[in-house]
């Protein structure tokens, strides 16, 4: 089983870009798609043999998800069930019969800092809500979890220390989701692998430069560490400052 994620940093401006051709390209039986920015209605996509799933935010033009599945989900649950969390669209999970896929777009801290109280309470809620559903089945977890969790996670740590996504706060509160049972599947497959980003800045020629973060990430409860056979990275794929990220399940 082949899963794709992708934070698209915008679905409308991604589509004009090329986004069906990406879509298509990469065949996968799950694609995950954060930061679509739509609200219902403004944007129709034609994907023949998807069940196709929203979920907006509130505000217009901000956050929000959405999963295309070649399966037909057993059941789908939007939001984690906590009324202050779920105004922005920043969940879907989708019940695959063998587990549990769900695509997450982790809050940002925000510059300054501004938000980095309120995202330590959504680590710890969202946290409590994968290990609810780990409690029915195995869980799968991809998405933009806006945190390098290591140095090897982006290209200048030194200088990156205590900014929004490199705070030790975050990355502590990333050890404690694997911690609880869950393995970051790149770097089980490739754990001494440097240069591997899945975001750039627009600034600066980032891109050109490789100069990034790896913030995208595929996660698994461990009862499924046996089943991943290959994790990756597509950093070739353009059409947002974000790269689609994959994983392929074995059964």
């Amino acid at each position: 089983m082949k899963l794709i994620s992708w934070n698209v940093n915008g679905l409308r401006a991604c589509v004009k870009k090329g986004f069906e051709d990406v879509f298509w390209g990469l065949g996968a039986d799950a694609f995950c798609l954060q930061e679509t920015k739509l609200s219902e209605g403004q944007l129709e996509l034609d994907l023949p043999g998807y069940t196709q799933i929203w979920n907006y935010a509130e505000k217009k033009g901000y956050s929000g998800t959405a999963m295309f599945l070649k399966r037909e989900p057993e059941d789908v649950r939007l939001g984690i069930g906590i009324a202050r969390h779920d105004t922005e669209g920043r969940v879907i999970a989708a019940d695959l019969g063998e587990f549990w896929l769900v695509c997450v777009y982790t809050p940002n801290s925000k510059d300054g800092l501004l938000r980095l109280d309120y995202r330590m309470e959504w680590e710890d809620d969202f946290r409590e809500y994968l290990l609810s559903l780990r409690a029915q089945k195995p869980v799968a977890v991809c998405g933009d979890l806006n945190v390098a969790h290591e140095e090897i996670d982006l290209k200048n740590p030194a200088t990156n220390h205590m900014n929004p996504g490199f705070t030790d706060k975050e990355r502590g509160k990333m050890t404690e989701l694997l911690a609880a049972g869950f393995s970051d599947t790149f770097r089980q497959l490739w754990p001494d692998t440097a240069g591997a980003y899945s975001w750039w800045s627009y600034r600066g020629n980032a891109r050109a430069n490789n100069t990034g973060w790896r913030i995208d990430y595929f996660l698994v409860s461990d009862e499924l560490r046996g089943n991943v056979s290959k994790a990756f990275i597509c950093p070739e794929i353009e059409g947002s400052d974000h790269c689609p990220v994959g994983l392929e399940l074995l059964w």
